[in-house]
């Protein structure tokens, strides 16, 4: 598949594994990549966090932020954007296709 806004698309794991654990990290190519649910929305930001790198996959969901577990910096899924701050982590835009999470293989810009 393709998109003329994101690229390549890439299968990743079935819905069901990441409803079970509600966060998972991935490979996207050559990319890590955490994937989140929160409610019945799933989410792709880079792995790797901006601030200090450790992985956001390691960390927790709180009231449907992203929190890191270096520093608790808090990510909105959906954009990415750090609370608080002027940063914003890399998201991946995501499909569900009959029942397996697709993630763009690039961040939107």
């Amino acid at each position: 598949m393709s998109d003329t806004d994101t690229g390549q698309w890439i299968a990743t794991v079935p819905l069901a594994d990441l409803k079970r654990r509600k966060k998972l990290r991935v490979e996207v190519g050559d990319r890590a990549v955490a994937l989140f649910l929160v409610g019945e929305r799933v989410f792709a930001l880079d792995d790797t966090c901006i601030h200090k790198g450790r992985s956001l996959s390691r960390g927790v969901l709180w009231k449907g932020k992203v929190v890191c577990p270096a520093h608790q910096w808090t990510f909105d899924p959906e954009t990415g954007a750090a609370d608080d701050q002027d940063e914003c982590q890399p998201v991946h835009d995501v499909r569900v296709i009959d029942g397996v999470v697709h993630v763009s293989a690039h961040p939107r810009p």
